[in-house]
């Protein structure tokens, strides 16, 4: 599946709810689902920057591809970072810097989250595209 694809999988589950408490309680229940963060990964190094509750972001690098794990101590933030990762798990540096996050503003959240949350979410992406761009740097070299 490409991004892309991933993308519309999402936006097509968020289009069955009009009432943004429905939309809510399916970012709940993705959060849900997210694999616990093991506490080896919770390190200073890995928190995110800029959001309001805490975040922490591990990046691996596997045959060219990142592989991210994500956990929050807020259970919306939790929801909002299992969408992300799933378009973006498992995806090459290339793919993650040429990707328009077009989902969240099809499906309302730019419109629906709080400032804060908004820019922690910001934090979280630029923070992983900023992990592709590294990768991707460090690819070039050798």
């Amino acid at each position: 599946m490409t991004i892309n694809d991933i993308q519309q999988e999402i936006i097509d589950e968020f289009s069955i709810y009009d009432d943004w408490m429905d939309k809510y309680a399916l970012i709940i229940e993705q959060g849900n689902a997210l694999e616990p963060l093991d506490e080896k990964y919770k390190t200073p190094e890995n928190i995110i920057q800029g959001c309001q509750s805490r975040v922490w972001l591990q990046t691996d690098y596997r045959d060219g591809k990142l592989y991210f794990q994500a956990e929050s101590d807020a259970v919306i933030v939790k929801g909002l970072l299992a969408l992300v990762l799933r378009v973006f798990n498992g995806r090459t540096p290339d793919e993650i810097i040429g990707t328009d996050l077009r989902f969240m503003k099809e499906i309302g959240l730019t419109e629906h989250l709080s400032p804060t949350r908004a820019n922690g979410l910001l934090s979280v992406i630029k923070q992983i595209r900023f992990y592709a761009m590294a990768y991707k740097a460090k690819e070039e070299k050798s």
